[in-house]
């Protein structure tokens, strides 16, 4: 089965996520993987879905335009090809972690904490940021899920990252993260 990403942005309005979903559902796709979120007014979308075989790029923007163009979105669909992950040594033998960072809003903390991040082996899994405060004295908020390398000490990792992180002026605190539990 053919795998697609589909990305989309307009201003937040009801109604977004049904229609996308619906167009997708009437076109037989299967969303797999999404987030789906508001950014300053703006509702940002990005999905994996599969299609049948004879599904392509063009058959989901044509199923997709007329929710783009009822909502004013800015849509992009993409055929993906198989992710390779590596047998060992890498992803597959990483350890989940978060790292939750708070401060004074400035220029370069997203750079200077997922620098640290990379060199250390890690990986960011998921990343969100806010401003939060009134706007005289706005607090800068984020929060990454990540992957370290189990080897050789994921704890040690996670200090020198909260240590960068705390160079920059923040608050940063580092856990490992507890097993997800349906």
């Amino acid at each position: 089965m053919p795998r697609f990403s589909l990305s989309a942005v307009g201003a937040d309005r009801p109604g977004i996520v049904a229609g996308v979903s619906g167009a997708l559902v009437d076109l037989g796709c299967n969303l797999e993987d999404s987030t789906m979120t508001i950014l300053q007014g703006y509702f940002a979308i990005l999905l994996v879905v599969s299609a049948g075989s004879s599904v392509g790029v063009g058959d989901l923007e044509a199923a997709l335009a007329p929710v783009a163009s009822r909502f004013d979105l800015v849509l992009t669909v993409r055929l993906l090809g198989d992710a390779q992950l590596p047998e060992s040594g890498g992803l597959a033998d990483a350890v989940p972690w978060t790292i939750a960072v708070h401060g004074a809003d400035r220029t370069g903390i997203v750079h200077g904490v997922t620098s640290a991040l990379a060199a250390e082996g890690g990986n960011v899994v998921d990343l969100s940021t806010h401003l939060v405060g009134s706007s005289g004295a706005p607090v800068y908020v984020m929060t990454l899920r990540v992957t370290l390398p189990a080897e050789p000490d994921p704890a040690a990792a996670a200090e020198r990252i909260r240590r960068a992180a705390e160079a920059l002026g923040v608050h940063c605190t580092v856990h490992p993260d507890e097993s997800d539990t349906l």
